[in-house]
C-alpha cells in the first residue's frame, strides 16, 4: 500500500474557512508575509500556510476572502482533485511555484482536518512515529561575505550546523576558515532559479572552489552547463537537488541519479506527490531530507512534522523559526525534539 492510500480515503466535511495573514520583519529587513488557512467543518479546524513569497499576493488573496467553493463532503482524495480545479489566484502568480506553495497551504489544512475528524494523527494513520529531528540551520554569509555572524551563532550554539548559500564573493581564504570551523554540512549553489532574489547563474570558478573546498559537504543546486559538467562529475554523490524537484518525474529527470534531495512540501502542492515522492525514494534508497519556506506560523511545525517521521537523521533544512533572525541565545538544540498533536497534521502547542 503508497503512502496515499493510507489517508486518501479519509472523510472530510468543510463548513467554511477562514484566512489569516502573518508577517514578520527578517534579518535582512525584508517583511516577509504567509497567509494561514483555517478550514473549519464538524466543529474541528484544520490550518495549513501559503508561503508565496511575494506579499502583494497575500494581500490581494486575503483582500478577495473566503471566496472558493471548499464547502462539502468529501474524501480528501475528492477535495484534493477539487481543488487542482479551482483558480487559487486572479491570474498568472508572480512566479509558476506559487501556485504550488497556495495549493499546499490548502491540501495541508484538509489532511489536517480530516485527520482531526477521523480523531487520529498522521503518524499513526501512516504507521510512523515521531524521532527527534536534526536540522541545520541556513542563509547566506552577507555583502561582503564574513564569517561574523556564523561564529556569533557558533558562540552561543556550539553544536549548530550550517547549510549556506555559496556566492561568486566567496574566496579561497573564506572557504578554507569555513573549513576550520567544521560546521557546514551542506552548500546551496542556487543554480536553478530564474528571476527571483537570489538567482546565481553558473559560475565554473566559484563551483570548482566549493566542490574541491568542502570534500564531505553536499552540494546543492548546482547548474549543469558545459562549463560546470566536468567540475560537478567528480563529485556527483554528493550532488543534492531542491528548486526543481516538484514531482517524482522530476527526480527522474536529474542530470545524475541522486543518492539525495531536498523535498520540500510546498513545492509538490498536493498530499498525493508529495507521499509518492517520498514511496520513490524508499524503493530507490534515495535519501530525502527537508527544508522550509521562511514559514510564520503552522506550516513550520508542519514540514518538522514530516521530517521527524520521514527523515530525521538528515541535515534537514527546517530549524525554529528563530534561526531566520539574529543570533540568540536559548534556542531549541538539534535534534530537535518533535510532539505531535494528540490528531491532525500539526506539532502539539508548547
Amino acid at each position: 500500500m503508497s503512502l496515499y492510500d493510507a489517508v486518501r480515503d479519509l472523510p472530510l466535511v468543510v463548513d467554511s474557512y477562514a484566512l489569516e495573514g502573518l508577517a514578520a520583519e527578517i534579518a535582512s529587513g525584508w517583511t516577509r508575509k504567509t497567509t494561514v488557512v483555517h478550514l473549519h467543518g464538524r466543529g474541528e479546524e484544520g490550518v495549513g500556510e501559503d508561503v508565496t513569497y511575494h506579499g502583494e499576493e497575500h494581500d490581494a488573496l486575503q483582500a478577495r476572502g473566503p471566496a472558493l467553493p471548499l464547502a462539502g463532503e468529501w474524501t480528501l482524495d475528492a477535495f484534493s482533485s477539487h481543488l487542482g480545479g479551482l483558480a487559487l489566484f486572479d491570474g498568472e502568480p508572480a512566479q509558476h511555484a506559487y501556485l504550488d506553495y497556495r495549493r499546499w497551504a490548502f491540501e495541508s489544512a484538509a489532511l489536517d482536518l480530516a485527520l482531526r475528524q477521523a480523531g487520529t494523527s498522521l503518524g499513526r494513520a501512516v504507521g510512523r512515529e515521531a524521532r527527534p529531528v536534526r536540522f541545520v540551520a541556513s542563509g547566506g554569509l552577507g555583502d561582503p561575505p564574513s564569517t561574523v555572524k556564523l561564529r556569533a551563532w557558533l558562540e552561543l550554539h556550539p553544536g549548530l550546523r550550517f547549510k549556506l548559500d555559496a556566492t561568486p564573493l566567496w574566496t579561497a581564504e573564506l572557504v578554507a576558515e569555513l573549513r576550520e570551523l567544521g560546521c557546514v554540512d551542506s552548500v546551496d549553489l542556487k543554480g536553478h532559479y530564474s528571476g527571483t532574489v537570489v538567482d546565481n547563474p553558473p559560475d565554473p570558478a566559484l563551483y570548482r572552489l566549493v566542490v574541491e573546498g568542502f570534500p564531505e559537504a553536499w552540494i546543492e543546486d548546482p547548474a549543469v552547463t558545459d562549463e560546470t559538467r566536468p567540475i560537478l562529475e567528480a563529485a556527483r554523490d554528493r550532488l543534492t537537488w531542491d528548486a526543481p524537484i516538484h514531482s517524482v518525474a522530476d527526480i527522474e529527470a536529474l542530470p545524475w541519479p541522486p543518492r539525495t534531495v531536498n523535498v520540500k512540501p510546498s513545492r509538490f502542492g498536493s498530499v498525493e506527490r508529495l507521499f509518492a515522492a517520498y514511496d520513490h525514494c524508499a524503493e530507490r534508497g534515495i535519501g530525502v531530507y527537508g527544508g522550509g519556506q521562511l514559514e510564520l506560523g503552522v506550516g513550520r511545525g508542519q514540514i518538522q512534522l514530516l521530517a521527524a517521521l520521514f527523515h530525521p537523521d538528515m541535515p534537514n533544512d527546517v530549524a525554529p523559526s528563530g534561526y531566520n533572525l539574529a543570533p540568540a541565545p536559548g534556542l531549541p538544540a538539534s535534534p530537535l525534539r518533535v510532539q505531535p498533536r494528540r490528531t491532525g497534521f500539526a506539532l502539539a502547542a508548547p
